[in-house]
């Protein structure tokens, strides 16, 4: 028998609060290798807080978060950036920055003394560029690009760091219907084919589930489901933590494959 793998990280029975508002209650929750989880839940839920808490940036009250074993306030910077890339959710670059000094970024863990490029450094940011579709645009300005090229470039910061996991809040943000499809396939294709482990913050529950191999659902700061899609995205869990009647549908041409809609009229 296979023995599962184990985590590359686990958080457990993390509470977190700003000041006397407690926003993580309780959470638990593994990340392995080669594993696309999708984060959902309602704004205020405490998604985007608990991608920080995970990397170390916001202090937890109780509980324990570990990389690889080790706890995360033991990691230094630079090592965790090596292991884990993060996309938050309102990324930002300075004006004058072009989309490969952005790019370039991801790199940065790795430099030597005086922040000098390495040709394996230079190697990377190319073969990103390719992969986001962005090698015409390495020149542009920053503040000349689209919301969706902008995401992209910042997407592509994370991929050069050649992590083992991805933290990613929103990352679909401001992307068309296209681009969104190839981020999640390439997301999908990163788990499967080269072991990355993805932790994806969402709003778009069907988009998310579909490519998902688990889903968490968050709840005013606690774990309401976990699971597969099929086992979270149910009617009445989603109804409850949405605050809207939900319905779920199953395509006949695909019928393993989870719809979920807000009920439109009706009781």
């Amino acid at each position: 028998m296979t023995q599962p793998r184990e985590p590359l990280m686990h958080a457990a029975d993390i509470h977190f609060a700003y000041g006397d508002r407690p926003v993580l209650r309780s959470v638990s929750l593994a990340l392995r290798a080669g594993e696309l989880v999708a984060l959902l839940g309602p704004n205020g839920s405490g998604k985007s807080t608990l991608l920080r808490v995970l990397l170390g940036q916001l202090p937890i009250s109780a509980g324990a978060v570990r990389w690889e074993g080790k706890g995360v306030a033991t990691w230094r910077r630079r090592d965790l950036a090596r292991r884990v890339g993060y996309l938050p959710q309102a990324p930002t670059a300075e004006p004058e920055h072009r989309v490969i000094d952005v790019l370039r970024l991801g790199r940065s863990p790795y430099w030597g003394p005086f922040g000098l490029e390495s040709p394996r450094d230079a190697a990377v940011v190319r073969e990103v560029a390719r992969t986001l579709d962005l090698h015409d645009l390495l020149d542009r300005p920053m503040d000349h690009l689209s919301g969706g090229q902008r995401q992209r470039a910042f997407v592509g910061r994370c991929l050069a760091q050649e992590p083992a996991a991805l933290l990613l809040d929103e990352p679909a943000t401001f992307l068309d219907l296209r681009h969104q499809v190839e981020l999640m396939r390439l997301l999908r294709q990163l788990a499967d084919e080269r072991s990355v482990a993805v932790l994806m913050a969402s709003h778009d529950l069907n988009t998310a589930a579909a490519f998902a191999d688990r889903v968490l659902l968050l709840d005013s700061g606690s774990v309401a489901a976990e699971g597969s899609a099929d086992e979270v995205l149910r009617p009445d869990v989603l109804s409850r933590v949405y605050g809207v009647p939900m319905q779920r549908l199953s395509p006949a041409e695909d019928p393993g494959r989870v719809l979920v809609f807000p009920r439109i009229g009706g009781d």
